[in-house]
């Protein structure tokens, strides 16, 4: 039988509901994600390490747990909480249930708590820090370590350990990766195209890449205040002095703009989901995609080197960036997209044809 248990939030505010996975408590950065489906790569995406992340959609679980589509190799979430989560999966690739799946990586969830009223509440006032824990008793001492959190070292946390390479059976080009806290999906959409990719952790540096003799960059996403990157927005800046082509993803979005120059704010309560549209501003068209970040490039601040080129539908805020005296772009949302939408998959194609136009050739990848 499941136990009772709360969320409570900085605010004081506290939300009765009943316990599935881990037993314990967890503290962490509320946030809400507005998928209708891809819970398990929203629970492996390592951009939500030290948060508690919220499904606005009622039913998780009704897939069950499949390995072959997680976006790392284990969670980074702090805590889960669904309306209602399903014990009978139905799908033959599943491979377990979602409770035990949570229970095995001593992760706490909540559930039977009134979501919609939970996402207002964010959205209402922003996203804040919560715990959840299976008493108030202590609620004041609680609410002081809640206060007092902050997501740090998430890129530190993330990224690989060591250099990590990995090819297609035909290899056409060699990509440095950057991992920042990368979704697996990225190699796989470099490699599709013929990237023999080589992972390097957060900490190499610029001339360590430029060692590998690769053709192209791709900066990841990756966790927390892109601010708090310093020593990897310096060697981002070093880099882009050698004119490599450089693609950014979300987070590396974020710090090749703060390598030029930019400054990055946090949103009031971020674009987390498979369902946020972005505007090409050259075409006028419109994508949906998928996103999951708290803070975006404030255009106030754009250096005379950066020209926007997307932006976010709903608020206006940047979606996308395209240098002139570099052969880089960036975006923030997500065009690896798993597990969808795949509208702007076309971007890593983009990237190919400035690796090639670097080489100087003339096809074209996406032909």
């Amino acid at each position: 039988m499941s136990k009772e248990i709360y969320l409570l939030l900085a605010d004081g505010t506290a939300y009765k509901g009943k316990s599935f996975g881990a037993d314990g408590e967890a503290l962490g950065e509320v946030v809400f994600t507005t998928g209708m489906v891809g819970y398990l790569e929203t629970l492996t995406d390592p951009s939500y390490y030290g948060q508690i992340v919220l499904q606005t959609f009622p039913l998780i679980g009704n897939y069950g747990v499949i390995p072959a589509d997680f976006e790392s190799d284990h969670p980074r979430v702090r805590g889960y909480i669904v309306r209602e989560w399903c014990d009978v999966p139905s799908n033959f690739r599943s491979e377990g249930d979602i409770d035990t799946f949570l229970k095995e990586k001593n992760i706490v969830g909540l559930y039977d708590i009134d979501t919609r009223a939970l996402t207002r509440r964010l959205r209402t006032a922003g996203v804040m820090n919560g715990m959840i824990t299976a008493s108030l008793d202590d609620k004041e001492e609680k609410l002081a370590k809640i206060r007092a959190y902050r997501v740090e070292g998430g890129v530190e946390a993330t990224t690989a350990k060591e250099n990590i390479v990995e090819a297609p059976e035909e290899i056409r080009y060699r990509v440095a990766l950057w991992d920042l806290g990368v979704k697996h999906n990225i190699v796989t959409e470099l490699k599709k195209r013929g990237c023999e990719v080589i992972s390097v952790p957060a900490g190499t540096t610029a001339d360590e890449i430029a060692a590998l003799n690769v053709d192209g960059l791709v900066l990841s996403n990756g966790p927390g205040d892109p601010a708090d990157n310093g020593a990897v927005i310096e060697e981002i800046r070093r880099w882009t002095e050698k004119k490599i082509p450089t693609c950014g993803i979300c987070l590396g979005h974020q710090l090749l703009a703060l390598s030029q120059g930019a400054k990055t704010t946090k949103l009031k309560y971020g674009h987390r989901g498979g369902n946020q549209p972005v505007r090409d501003l050259e075409t006028g068209k419109i994508f949906i995609t998928s996103q999951n970040h708290g803070y975006a490039v404030d255009l106030a601040s754009l250096p005379e080197n950066a020209a926007l080129n997307y932006e976010n539908v709903n608020d206006g805020t940047c979606e996308g960036l395209r240098y002139k005296d570099l052969p880089a772009f960036s975006v923030q949302f997500h065009p690896e997209a798993a597990s969808g939408p795949h509208d702007p998959g076309f971007l890593f194609d983009r990237f190919i044809d400035m690796i090639i136009a670097a080489k100087g050739g003339n096809e074209h990848a996406a032909e």
